[in-house]
């Protein structure tokens, strides 16, 4: 059901929407018009750039990640390693520090 409210709303965005029209076509509007179409594709180029760099971007990441944590915890890469193994089922030659749940 419409009511005044909706009426209303409609009516001020109608008119919002021509006010804008007549803007955009004057010198002012149309150079403002000119100015965001610079900068939307000023942004696309960025983006664009950006995507091309990040695998890059996350190989790094991931190396550095890897020499932080060597040196930070020398036996961090072992602890890991046994942990992947003990996901895998394989057996390290350490009794785990939990056991395995039970299977059905």
């Amino acid at each position: 059901m419409v009511n005044a409210k909706h009426l209303a709303t409609f009516v001020l965005g109608a008119a919002a929407g021509v006010a804008l029209h007549k803007y955009l076509q004057t010198e002012e509007g149309e150079k403002m018009l000119e100015d965001l179409k610079s900068k939307a594709g000023d942004l696309k180029t960025e983006a664009e750039g950006a995507l091309d760099k990040m695998p890059e971007y996350f190989e790094q990441l991931k190396n550095q990640g890897s020499e932080t944590l060597k040196k930070y915890s020398p036996d961090a890469e072992r602890i890991l390693q046994d942990l992947l193994d003990s996901f895998r089922g394989k057996s390290t030659g350490a009794e785990p520090s939990t056991p395995p749940p039970p299977t059905a």
